[in-house]
């Protein structure tokens, strides 16, 4: 759960309070001077927020839903930190609204629908409309979100829903089609930067008491990571430090010992985030684990996303290790969920594991020409219709139309493979995969070229490479494998 939605914010005034009960149904309270510095420094108005341009334009979506302009629901995905809350208490301020929020963590069907029925009678008796907020509504079960469907459906209640999942995966279909889907995005280190700057001179924040040195500065912006709660949580921690020693500047040191991390240095002219991630990528490319490995302990000394280090991973493992370890794409996904079920410290030894194996791998970047010849041609206009074997026959009267006409189908033949023709016409012949000599292509680049002749009805292959299409494997070929299928000391063609 975000933290700020644990502070509430109450009520515009004149509305129906909401009642606070045991499912974490409640209004929105004003921050307090002792509230934490993210709180206080939530934008007053719509115009303050920062960071989400795409969806703030005059008409947009989000602007009606601020302004009031339309009565539409809204669910906001985004990561952590990217400004979900902060638009509900911006809706919260709408004074002709009644708004209750509530937690998917704490609230439950009861709740929901207590909250449906006041908003109900209330709009049968005229009184105001009522937008329903539920922070982490990933979190809901099926029936949960069943609950609220007539509700949404009939505009008894504008939901406005938070969530930092997938909504296509996390959210019911029928919720979904009921709402608008704004995508919120990470603040960029500008935008972070100058959330800071505001925050070290408005009122609301530290009012310019004291001053915040530029590579104390440039530390917080790389800790935040595009997440603005963090950044400004740091930056609090740091001026109490620099308080209680009586200083009126927050420099480096202070910062570092208020996050207890260190700012680790790249190098001295570089943008230390591409740049160390370019040189992580290319030593896993070139198949140098240890210089892979000191690049991932940079970034995770100083600061960096985790999130980030994880997707890079899983990128890598299709662009350039690909068909010659296909198991690597599993390792890095595997890492990449550990990074989100068990977080850091401790899933460094998971992203660790997965460093280890990407680096040591054979390498074969032909998943990623295959896929780039292939748009390529689709975006230069080749391609036509489908061939009207493989076109859908299980509808009414498809048959009629001759569709799946001619389709055969492969499994009634012994080898698995059947001669048909699987492309438009004015690509047959062409060949995008071509697989490597390395790892565990070198088997598929045996089979493939048999494969190949099979379904184009070229010129039957020998027996011995029959064997191979439906299988089998040539010994010369399993003895070619070395390392990478028989455990010898060989390294692909080209690794060496």
């Amino acid at each position: 759960m975000e933290s700020d939605a644990l502070f509430t914010l109450g009520e515009p005034a004149g509305a129906p309070s909401a009642s606070a009960g045991s499912g974490g149904v409640d209004g929105f309270t004003a921050a307090a001077a002792d509230s934490p510095l993210p709180v206080r420094m939530r934008p007053a108005s719509i115009d303050e927020l920062v960071g989400q341009d795409h969806l703030l334009a005059p008409g947009a979506p989000l602007r009606q839903l601020v302004e009031s302009a339309a009565p539409m629901s809204v669910i906001l995905w985004g990561p952590p930190g990217s400004g979900k809350t902060t638009i509900a208490h911006l809706v919260a301020r709408a004074t002709d609204r009644r708004f209750v929020a509530m937690s998917a963590l704490t609230a439950g069907v009861k709740d929901v629908r207590a909250v449906i029925e006041t908003a109900r009678r209330q709009r049968r008796a005229g009184g105001p409309p009522t937008v329903l907020f539920i922070d982490e509504v990933h979190r809901f079960s099926k029936t949960q979100q069943d609950s609220l469907l007539a509700a949404v459906e009939d505009r008894t209640v504008t939901l406005l829903a938070a969530t930092t999942e997938n909504p296509y995966f996390s959210v019911i279909s029928p919720l979904l089609s009921r709402c608008v889907l704004l995508t919120l995005q990470p603040l960029d280190d500008d935008a972070v930067r100058g959330l800071l700057r505001r925050a070290v001179a408005d009122e609301r924040g530290l009012g310019g008491a004291l001053t915040l040195a530029t590579d104390a500065e440039d530390h917080l912006v790389r800790l935040a990571g595009g997440d603005v709660r963090k950044a400004l949580t740091a930056l609090e921690a740091a001026a109490a430090t620099a308080t209680a020693r009586g200083a009126d500047r927050i420099d480096l040191a202070v910062a570092e010992q208020a996050v207890d991390v260190a700012a680790v240095r790249y190098d001295r002219d570089g943008d230390a985030h591409y740049d160390v991630t370019s040189a992580f990528i290319k030593s896993m490319r070139g198949s140098d684990v240890d210089a892979a490995l000191h690049w991932l302990a940079r970034m995770l000394v100083a600061g960096e996303d985790a999130r980030f280090i994880a997707r890079r991973m899983v990128i890598f493992a299709s662009e350039d290790v690909g068909m010659a370890d296909p198991t690597a794409l599993t390792v890095a996904t595997a890492a990449a969920h550990a990074v989100e079920y068990v977080g850091l410290p401790e899933a460094q030894l998971n992203l660790a594991q997965a460093v280890i194996h990407l680096a040591t791998a054979p390498k074969s970047n032909s998943a990623t020409t295959a896929i780039g010849a292939a748009i390529a041609d689709v975006r230069a206009g080749r391609g036509g219709a489908v061939p009207r074997g493989l076109r859908d026959s299980h509808y009414a009267g498809a048959r009629g139309l001759g569709h799946g006409a001619g389709y055969r189908y492969p499994h009634d033949d012994q080898r698995g493979v059947v001669t048909q023709q699987y492309v438009p016409d004015d690509l047959v012949g062409t060949d995008y995969y071509q697989p490597s000599g390395h790892g565990a292509e070198r088997a598929v680049a045996t089979r493939l070229p048999l494969l190949r002749r099979i379904v184009r009805g070229l010129p039957a292959p020998p027996a011995r490479a029959e064997a191979a299409v439906s299988g089998g494997r040539p010994a010369d070929a399993a003895r070619a494998d070395g390392v990478n299928e028989g455990g010898s000391d060989a390294v692909g063609e080209g690794q060496q």
